[in-house]
């Protein structure tokens, strides 16, 4: 077999994003030409696609991911809104997090009141919060 190659996304002599137009099957030697579209995944570098691997990895969890790889969370954060941005959709603001976490701690409070979850999967649940 022969050594396959990442996909370039960006043009190396204009920076203006690459059209895909063939397809090659190395087993059974069928090409299909076209113009095909890349989903927005390839919009990432190569590190926010690292980054990403590491957050599915963590479930998401910001303190895992944080430990993982031996940042910050203000840094781990700051990662995640560029990534949101490099993908097209509109960052959070950051008071809009503030408020989210506040609620979604009043909840399992309140859900550790009410008997619905037991204390280990309150503390667990408020330890997963910067998620």
């Amino acid at each position: 077999m022969y050594e396959v190659y990442p996909v370039p996304s960006k043009c190396p002599v204009c920076e203006e994003p690459m059209v895909i137009t063939r397809l090659h099957c190395p087993r059974c030697d069928v090409a299909v030409e076209g113009r095909f579209a890349w989903g927005r995944l390839a919009r990432l570098t190569p590190e926010q696609l690292n980054f990403v691997e590491v957050y599915l990895r963590c479930d998401g969890k910001m303190k895992r991911v944080e430990s993982e790889l031996g940042v910050s969370y203000p840094t781990v954060r700051g990662w995640l809104n560029e990534i949101i941005i490099a993908l097209g959709y509109e960052a959070p603001r950051p008071e809009a997090f503030e408020e989210t976490t506040a609620e979604r701690r009043r909840q399992v409070l309140d859900d550790l009141a009410a008997g619905r979850i037991t204390s280990s999967e309150a503390v667990e649940l408020l330890r997963g919060d910067g998620s």
